[in-house]
């Protein structure tokens, strides 16, 4: 008996089952595993969200109105406004949390600077991180139990008077 020796047409069977399950190693695997993704990534995430809502708060200088992309999902809450090349100023992002719970944002693959404005359970502005940093990977914590975080392009809460104490309306807040 010879134990090693492998003939050629044993060589060739070999070679033949290491290619076939090669290969199909390579079609189980997703394309983004394997190929260099940062361009559809991007423009995928950069595309709007398809639901649309409306956030209006109550200021000292009086109402300002803001249609939002709800970021519902966790895929969308994660994604956010990441890969946005800009926003209008009376654009932004709505972030639910049900139940409220404690919350921090980071900017990481934000391309924009963002206020992002943290609303209590009772629907007033808790906290707000102004023009936060775009690709800064600090979390920016909300300093408190929040039902939802409203994403604007940075700088409009200064330019439009927004404090901490203002009523936020939307359907997600109580009424009152």
């Amino acid at each position: 008996m010879r134990v090693g020796l492998i003939t050629n047409t044993g060589r060739r069977a070999l070679a033949l089952a290491v290619f076939a399950l090669a290969t199909s190693a390579l079609v189980a695997v997703p394309a983004q595993a394997w190929q260099a993704r940062p361009k559809p990534a991007a423009a995928a995430a950069a595309k709007p969200s398809a639901k649309l809502d409306t956030v209006e708060i109550i200021t000292s200088r009086g109402r300002v109105k803001f249609t939002v992309e709800l970021a519902i999902t966790k895929a969308e809450q994660e994604r956010g406004l990441m890969f946005r090349k800009s926003l209008a100023p009376d654009r932004g992002m709505l972030f639910p949390y049900n139940p409220p719970q404690r919350a921090a944002f980071w900017m990481k693959n934000t391309l924009i600077p963002l206020d992002i404005i943290y609303i209590a359970p009772d629907g007033r502005v808790l906290s707000i991180a102004r023009n936060a940093v775009p690709h800064d990977e600090t979390p920016i914590p909300s300093g408190g139990v929040i039902r939802g975080v409203l994403e604007i392009p940075g700088g409009r809460a200064a330019q439009l008077g927004i404090l901490p104490g203002d009523r936020v309306l939307n359907k997600i807040f109580p009424k009152g």
